[in-house]
């Protein structure tokens, strides 16, 4: 007999080899229809696996937010065997579910097309009305090798081969069809459902090495409801309205390519929104103690050896050579760079907490298949800092943070959605009463800024546990922006000391922080979370006269001046073009303001002010439209100021 405890606490005894669904029956025959899974201490597993061992058990339903990703699972295999029954000699590779969807990747080679995703939705429909049980099979490691092999899934027998010796290896049949899954799955194809799209196209690389054979891949999302698809393709459809790389073109902000991948060329309008946000970056920073720095951009091969970087990131490092035979690499980050002027002179308590910040640029090589506009790119500017500290100071230190970097998220439009407190990985440095102390001090610090934050069990780095900051956007998405994390080994290995209160020579804590993380992923968010249409304080450009007749334009001119002596940064619209040709090209470039002139408001000193999205005017005199979009576009901090 085994036991089996209830999440509301009570226990039964059953028979050795019970099922999931077994159990789900002795409880509820209603509870035993809708159950789909079963999770055993945490594992989830298939209803109808017998069970060896008791431990605590929960019933699953197919609504159950667990069991979504176990439908995005079945749905692979469902589209897996609609592709291999439309077309007949593709090899099925790896098909797992990913976040929103799933993905397959097969060998074959004609292309796949549009039509043909059209064609495996209607096969994959008819598949989960065909109810095909999912059942579970242990198969000998050579008998499934060969078997795989016989029916020309080379993939599949190579996956097996490369396996454990002591792996369990695992089959799922799926009416005539099978798979190589660990998995679990639903006990039939009925329950995935029909809440399910085929969404693109793309190319991959067996087992993700350009060296291997191409394969197609096939994307795809699935849900537990139609209503759920629904609502979930609609924000795509936002998303794409939204992609920075699209908006970044039409507003020309930046632009990447072939010669510099994953390099960016900032146009002056970009680049206008860049310094707009370093700016106010700087000035919070100012005022919140930092000291700012600036590092060598290139370092000897022996450095980043002393760091520990060569060993570890060696792969991702653009390393170069000269003609006196000197190995160079340009930095991956700013951290070593800033020990070093920790490290020059002698530090003394008093100087700690030393806050060292650097708008630091930054080069990793990443793969050119993973670059993504200003997401994923190999030169980058991190607005990065270090706090030099006494242990005793970490907690008021870690909470002064979280207040700035909540204010600044504010500032910047995105709305803060939860801390993450990273806590011990299972490989990792340090005893279990430094990990107790230093966890227990991030959480401390955490609530005495106001804020509980949500666990991530073993997300922490190897030597120290951190705080991420994940804030959403306006259709909801979730990103992560800023991190601090905490650091006792690279001042070790480095030989940073200062002299404490009694004259000894003690190393320093090392708090590696970030807000906006790198400038250009930061800003591909903003661009999305405000679909180019910046607050004012932020536009590249605030307002632009447009004038309806010519012989407004030089008054149009003398506004400009007006404008701009206020700080305003203005553009002048004076071509031959009729005004709502104007209008509505300056709104489709997401304008805040345009500024109206014709022959009345020339000879009366006055503008019609339009703000975007809104065809309303506001009359007022030119000085006085001035003063009034000056202090609108005064930065949220210099405005939250205390007047003298």
């Amino acid at each position: 007999m085994i036991e089996l405890q209830f999440p509301d606490g009570a226990a039964r005894s059953y028979e050795d080899g019970v099922t999931g669904r077994a159990v789900a029956e002795s409880l509820s025959k209603s509870l035993a229809k809708k159950a789909v899974l079963i999770r055993l201490d945490g594992e989830l597993r298939d209803l109808d696996r017998a069970i060896e061992a008791g431990g605590k058990i929960e019933i699953l339903t197919r609504d159950h937010p667990d069991a979504l990703e176990t439908i995005r699972h079945d749905a692979s295999h469902v589209m897996a065997q609609a592709v291999q029954e439309l077309f007949p000699g593709v090899q099925v590779t790896i098909g797992p579910a990913i976040e929103d969807g799933f993905y397959y990747d097969f060998a074959r080679d004609e292309p796949f097309s549009l039509d043909d995703l059209v064609k495996i939705e209607a096969r994959m429909k008819d598949i989960v009305d065909r109810d095909e049980k999912l059942v579970r099979e242990v198969w000998e490691r050579d008998a499934a090798i060969a078997h795989f092999k016989e029916i020309g899934e080379a993939y599949k027998a190579e996956i097996i081969s490369d396996l454990p010796v002591d792996e369990t290896i695992t089959v799922y049949r799926q009416g005539s069809w099978k798979d190589l899954c660990l998995g679990p799955h639903l006990p039939s194809t009925r329950h995935v459902g029909k809440a399910f799209k085929l969404t693109k196209l793309a190319g991959a690389y067996w087992r993700g090495d350009h060296r291997n054979a191409q394969l197609q891949r096939i994307y795809g999302t699935a849900w537990a409801s139609e209503d759920d698809l629904a609502a979930y393709l609609t924000r795509i459809e936002e998303a794409e309205k939204r992609d920075h790389r699209r908006i970044g073109k039409a507003q020309d902000l930046f632009h990447i390519q072939e010669e510099g991948r994953g390099m960016v060329f900032w146009h002056p309008r970009g680049w206008t929104l860049w310094r707009t946000i370093e700016a106010y970056m700087r000035r919070k920073l100012d005022a919140a103690g930092y000291v700012e720095v600036k590092t060598p951009q290139v370092l000897d091969r022996t450095f980043w050896e002393k760091s520990g970087h060569w060993e570890k990131y060696r792969p991702n490092m653009f390393v170069c050579e000269t003609v006196e035979d000197e190995v160079l690499s340009l930095k991956p980050m700013n951290c070593p760079g800033h020990v070093q002027i920790f490290n020059f002179g002698q530090r003394s308590y008093r100087d700690l907490p030393l806050r060292m910040a650097e708008f630091g640029a930054c080069h990793r090589y990443e793969p050119s298949g993973s670059l993504h506009g200003l997401m994923r790119v190999r030169g980058f500017t991190q607005d990065d800092a270090h706090i030099f500290c006494r242990e005793d100071q970490i907690e008021d230190e870690t909470e002064r943070f979280v207040r700035l970097t909540r204010t600044i998220h504010a500032d910047l439009g995105m709305t803060a959605h939860h801390i993450a407190l990273a806590t011990r990985p299972e490989i990792r440095a340090g005893s279990d009463a430094f990990w107790d102390k230093a966890e227990a001090t991030l959480l401390s610090a955490s609530r005495k800024a106001g804020v509980e934050p949500v666990i991530a069990e073993g997300d922490g780095a190897f030597y120290a546990p951190k705080l991420d900051f994940i804030v959403k956007d306006a259709i909801g998405r979730t990103w992560t922006c800023g991190t601090l994390q905490l650091d006792y080994v690279l001042p070790e290995r480095l030989g940073a000391e200062y002299v404490a209160e009694d004259g000894s020579k003690q190393r320093p804590v090392m708090l590696h922080r970030a807000i906006l993380g790198s400038f250009e992923r930061f800003l591909g968010i903003l661009i999305e979370n405000y679909g180019g249409a910046f607050p004012i304080w932020l536009a590249p450009v605030q307002v632009v006269i447009a004038t309806i007749t010519s012989d407004a334009s030089d008054y149009a001119q003398d506004v400009a001046r007006q404008f701009e002596a206020q700080g305003l940064r203005v553009e002048v619209d004076l071509r031959n073009e009729k005004i709502n040709y104007k209008v509505r090209e300056h709104s489709l470039a997401k304008i805040p303001v345009i500024a109206v002139i014709g022959r009345k408001e020339a000879e009366l000193g006055q503008v019609a002010l339009r703000r975007l999205g809104s065809t309303d005017q506001t009359i007022l005199p030119t000085a006085e439209a001035a003063r009034f979009l000056c202090d609108e576009a005064t930065p949220p901090d210099l405005k939250q100021r205390p007047v003298d």
